[in-house]
């Protein structure tokens, strides 16, 4: 038609359709709704407002900051009185889909003079720290982006700084500038480009509203399924915005009941290692290195890129491992069913959301304990073992030539009845599902953990009492204080609600009372590093079984877009079916001369 306006383009290519959405549509987006709501993923009006009072104080601390240091260094009266920083979100927060008690993601930007590595973590960190407002001050300035963690009035803060050229900076800086990036060095650059690609996400998505309900939606099943969490390998938030930022452009028209179900079909058949850009790459010419598999040999090995669309453009997830993507696609197929059922009113949104039954999972695990002197040493010193797990399932892959997969979960737990301060990470094993397994042959990964050890052993603010301890565990031997109300679960075929769950506790109270008393009496203090008693255990290969995924091209909503190839799937849950033991003996990291053997072995059956 002449004259007839034509629709704004969002993304690298057209839309998959252009449908809307039809009155059923419209009423399980209402149910969606309401399921959000019901699950207390919106903050009450008085948290909204004390966040925002939170914010403007941490601007005045480091406008007086500045001012401060202004003066100190001898510039001119009219400097001080000009001198100032700003104060930035992005994250969660500036996207609009953070929850009750989410931390916010801030960025101090100030002026040339006022640098990070003394100003920012020395004397702004003596500020803040004899402030009775803050609590629970960490810096953590060895990151990769570089960090200062805190509590102020209650509220979790992450405060970034970046100082960019200029003398002055103006309370109304344009973040997206690209000017902004003029002569500052690669930490300032990663520092800026969470605010930067913020701004960009909210400008490439065709209905904001739209894309901040499907992401809190898919950010509470990322949680709830077990694959949120960039630091163990997993996915975070602005990668999960991505995603979704991605799906609403394919269908910029749909309301968000089709949008998630629209995210499973998509990412379901997405063909890794093709990248998730909301945009074309951006090359500008200030040196900065973009992604760019053709010309970085090391951006080739990514296994699930997904570009920010901020320059320089950057893999968002290039944490993700082979184990991990093994995972997360067993959980898309997962929430690709369920979806398909709700469609046909088969099962209710709460359905898409069960918990991920983990310690039901696997026959064989890894528990990592972590314990230190006091609960300030503890959250330093967790943090920093945290962020090496994902380099531990990294080294056993590349050991085990892949044929041994690890499942990190991204959960702590704490045991109540240790003396010390303590906290539990857990990591299920299986063999490689399809792998032919030779009689007695097994995975010596006693080297593996030993580097590991060694890296973890590196911390370098590392003060006694902080120790580690890594052992093999068996499903029935899974400690108690990981499971609600401290009763084990039997491991099911598929999800069960709470009412069955609950009927289940109930029936199970009396023997996991007795269980849970036994449990109580022992000592659960970690093992001396002087009693190392490595126990070989006996191995059963189960029969492998799951999803078989049939390579059938098929069509998405009639067309295909040029990076996704479709499946037919049974669409079933999978779970893991072979059975790994392992020999372990659990040792400190400060004890750094001694041994640790860790034998992880199947042996075939007929």
């Amino acid at each position: 038609m002449v004259g007839a306006e034509v629709p704004k383009l969002h993304g690298v290519t057209k839309p998959l359709s252009l449908a809307g959405p039809s009155h059923a549509d419209l009423l399980r987006t209402k149910k969606l709704n309401q399921f959000l709501v019901d699950s207390g993923l919106y903050e009450s009006k008085e948290e909204t407002a004390k966040r925002e009072q939170v914010l403007a104080r941490i601007k005045q601390i480091v406008v007086d900051w500045v001012k401060n240091l202004t003066r100190l260094r001898g510039y001119t009266d009219q400097m001080v009185q000009d001198a100032n920083a700003v104060i930035l979100t992005f994250g969660s927060y500036k996207l609009g889909v953070h929850g009750p008690g989410a931390d916010i993601d801030t960025l101090c930007v100030g002026p040339s003079y006022v640098n990070r590595d003394e100003d920012f973590f020395f004397i702004l960190h003596d500020i803040l720290a004899g402030m009775v407002e803050v609590t629970e001050l960490q810096p953590v300035p060895d990151a990769h982006v570089p960090v200062m963690k805190f509590k102020f009035e209650g509220i979790s803060i992450d405060l970034l700084y970046a100082s960019i050229s200029l003398l002055v900076v103006p309370d109304n800086l344009d973040i997206s500038d690209v000017s902004v990036l003029y002569n500052v060095d690669e930490p300032t650059v990663r520092s800026l480009n969470g605010c930067r690609v913020a701004d960009q996400i909210l400008k490439h998505v065709p209905n904001a509203e739209h894309f901040r309900t499907t992401l809190r939606c898919l950010k509470f099943w990322a949680k709830r399924r077990g694959v949120y969490s960039n630091v163990t390998g997993f996915l975070g938030g602005v990668n999960w915005a991505l995603l979704v930022g991605r799906v609403c452009q394919l269908y910029p028209n749909a309301v968000p009941s089709m949008l998630v179900s629209r995210f499973f079909r998509v990412y379901t058949q997405w063909r890794w290692p093709n990248p998730v850009m909301l945009c074309a790459i951006e090359e500008e010419e200030l040196g900065f290195a973009v992604w760019d598999p053709r010309r970085n040999p090391k951006d080739r090995t990514h296994l699930m890129p997904i570009i920010t669309p901020a320059y320089p453009c950057m893999n968002s997830s290039y944490n993700v491992s082979t184990s991990t993507l093994r995972v997360m696609n067993e959980q898309f197929l997962f929430g690709n069913r369920i979806c398909e059922e709700i469609e046909l009113n088969k099962a209710q949104w709460s359905a898409l959301f069960e918990p991920y039954m983990f310690f039901e999972s696997y026959k064989n695990y890894l528990q990592v304990d972590i314990v230190a002197a006091d609960t300030d040493e503890l959250r330093a010193w967790k943090g920093w073992v945290e962020s090496r797990l994902r380099q531990l399932t990294l080294m056993i892959e590349r050991d085990t030539s892949g044929k041994l997969q690890c499942h990190p979960y991204p959960h702590e737990y704490s045991d109540p009845l240790k003396q010390c301060t303590h906290s539990a990470f857990f990591m299920g094993l299986q063999r490689k599902q399809g792998e032919v397994i030779l009689e007695g042959q097994q995975f010596d990964i006693r080297g593996t953990v030993d580097e590991f050890r060694h890296s973890v052993n590196m911390y370098m603010f590392w003060t006694p009492g902080m120790e580690i301890y890594v052992s093999h565990v068996r499903r029935k031997e899974i400690p108690l204080y990981v499971f609600p109300d401290g009763l084990k679960r039997t491991k099911l075929s598929k999800p069960v609600n709470q009412q069955s769950f609950n009927e289940l506790s109930r029936k199970r109270k009396a023997e996991g009372e007795s269980v849970e008393r036994d449990e109580k009496r022992q000592s659960m203090s970690p093992p001396s590093r002087d009693s190392v008693s490595p126990v070989i255990v006996n191995h059963i290969c189960a029969n492998d079984c799951g999803v078989e995924a049939q390579n059938i091209l098929e069509n998405a909503d009639s067309q295909s877009p040029r990076d996704v190839r479709g499946f037919n799937s049974q669409g079933s849950e999978v779970q893991p079916t072979v059975e790994v033991e392992a020999v372990v003996t659990s040792r400190t990291v400060a004890d750094v001369e001694q041994n640790t053997v860790m034998r992880l072995g199947v042996t075939s059956t007929a």
